[in-house]
């Protein structure tokens, strides 16, 4: 008897993921850390000193981390209702904050009690941050104020009363001590100018905009709002240079790396997108449990953090580099030894022994073995290899066509497996490489359970979504066919457009040459 022979699977050729060097760059953080906090984590802001703490902002309290540290090192917890955009000063040693109550407030890093409390706003203070001279604090609350603040003093320099509805971010800039801007619900984004007693320029964003952010020299600043992320250039007037829709859900957060030529986005979606700054084209990106509210890099891209709807603080901190040290350890048998004798030719004179490989046969192949055809097709359809290695069942399928078993092993089957064997063909039928298998596949089904048609609701569905799959198909190539004859059409214009432009050449030569031989 001969000996079974397993079901032969047919490989075909996998697209393989572009591995770039941001993919690698990227790739290369740790397992994460999650933190839970009380509530939803609205801001997150990194010390700009080592040994570069971050301030993580949740409900009424403010929570200083260390780099690796799981546990706050430090907590600012004078607050009566929700508290809002900690951030830090550039030297680190001060900590300003909004509140739910409409008060500012400001921290010494060294101290618990606030240093000033700066009152003005009549609602709820959601964006604070200190100008680059570090002597003055703006503000933007739910009165739709803008305001700017002098710390020693703990007075109101000037207040801006130019949105139409809640002020929820900002940032200031970096080259220009006098220079901040603001982003509100109204859908635009301000610049303001100390030295003036209104804005300097208005830009429309389109959407509520939840995030601003302005690059280091100044000159692109970066707004965020819907689903969209817009660039713009403020020494062009507010000119819209790039307009980025690569999320699904609104946008909550921006963010640059270290060296500025990466822009990070995080959004409601549960990605956090990585931009080139150069081309604007997403070069990587993260998947998040839950919605995500905010997001910081640390420089030098250590450690990146993220805060989500549900209260829970995601970091991730960079891998070690590896050293190259030669670690003693034991030493392993030379390759030599594992191949001695592979290349050994007997002689007339031996006996040569030959010692039976044992194959391992699949649970498939075991009851094709045994003649279970139906069997055979049901441990195919597992969800394992039905969804992750679709070759295979086909592979199975095609095997019990050629041995005419086929029909034996579709019939016979209750509604949820032929629900599952449809669901399975107009999934599948329009790949290429199982199209001949599946077309037969899908006939027998058809001819076997065409009586019951219209007895299951749940059957007929199925059949619906086959038909529609097929006829989509057949619409595709019929167009396929009709551009391939155009291109023909083309094609061939273009040969014979050649080939006359050849024999004109072919004979103005043939005619020059004899007027010379006359001449001479």
């Amino acid at each position: 008897m001969a000996t079974y022979k397993p079901v032969v699977i047919q490989a075909f050729p996998r697209l393989g993921e572009r591995i770039t060097q941001d993919t690698v760059y990227w790739r290369g953080y740790k397992t994460p850390v999650q933190i839970k906090e009380f509530g939803a984590v609205n801001k997150i802001d990194f010390s700009p000193v080592p040994p570069y703490n971050y301030a993580v902002t949740a409900s009424s309290r403010i929570h200083i981390y260390g780099r690796y540290s799981q546990e706050p090192i430090k907590t600012f917890s004078r607050f009566k209702d929700a508290a809002y955009c900690a951030t830090y000063r550039d030297d680190g040693n001060l900590l300003v904050a909004g509140s739910e109550e409409g008060s500012i407030r400001l921290f010494d890093i060294s101290g618990k009690a606030p240093l000033r409390q700066f009152d003005g706003h009549t609602k709820a203070v959601h964006v604070v941050g200190f100008l680059s001279d570090k002597y003055r604090i703006f503000s933007g609350g739910d009165d739709y104020s803008s305001n700017l603040w002098d710390i020693p003093s703990a007075t109101e320099i000037v207040s801006y009363s130019e949105h139409s509805d809640y002020v929820r971010c900002g940032c200031a800039s970096k080259v220009n001590a006098d220079v901040f801007i603001t982003g509100s619900y109204d859908h635009t984004v301000k610049l303001f100018d100390a030295r003036t007693k209104s804005s300097v320029m208005t830009i429309e964003h389109g959407q509520p905009v939840e995030s601003v952010l302005l690059f280091p020299s100044g000159g692109l600043l970066v707004s965020a709002g819907g689903r969209y992320v817009k660039v713009w250039d403020v020494l062009k007037g507010g000119q819209l240079l790039v307009s980025l829709k690569n999320h699904h859900k609104t946008v909550t957060c921006l963010c640059l790396n270290s060296s500025g030529q990466r822009l990070l986005s995080g959004s409601l979606d549960r990605h956090v997108k990585i931009y080139s700054t150069t081309s604007y084209k997403v070069v990587h990106s993260f998947n998040y449990a839950t919605s995500i509210l905010s997001l910081a890099l640390s420089p030098e891209d250590e450690t990146i953090v993220v805060g989500m709807t549900n209260g829970v603080l995601n970091v991730k901190h960079r891998k070690p580099e590896e050293r190259k040290e030669k670690s003693q350890k034991k030493r392993q048998p030379a390759y030599r030894t594992y191949v001695k004798g592979r290349t050994y030719m007997p002689k007339q004179e031996d006996f040569c022994v030959s010692k039976p490989v044992k194959r391992v046969l699949r649970k498939y192949d075991k009851l094709l073995k045994s003649f279970q055809s139906s069997k055979a097709l049901d441990a195919v359809l597992e969800p394992p290899i039905r969804l992750y290695t679709p070759e295979v069942t086909v592979a199975v399928m095609q095997e019990l066509h050629r041995r005419g078993t086929l029909r034996s092993a579709l019939a016979g089957r209750d509604e949820k497996q032929i629900n599952l064997l449809l669901t399975f063909v107009a999934r599948r039928v329009i790949e290429p490489r199982f199209t001949p298998v599946l077309v037969t596949v899908a006939d027998m089904i058809t001819d076997i359970y065409q009586p019951v048609v219209g007895q299951s609701a749940i059957v007929d569905r199925q059949f619906l979504r086959l038909q529609e799959a097929i006829g989509k198909e057949i619409d595709y190539q019929e167009e396929l066919l009709e551009v391939l004859g155009m291109m023909d059409t083309l094609f061939a214009t273009f040969t014979k457009k050649r080939a006359t432009h050849l024999e004109e050449n072919k004979s103005n030569g043939l005619t020059e040459t004899i007027e010379t031989n006359m001449n001479n």
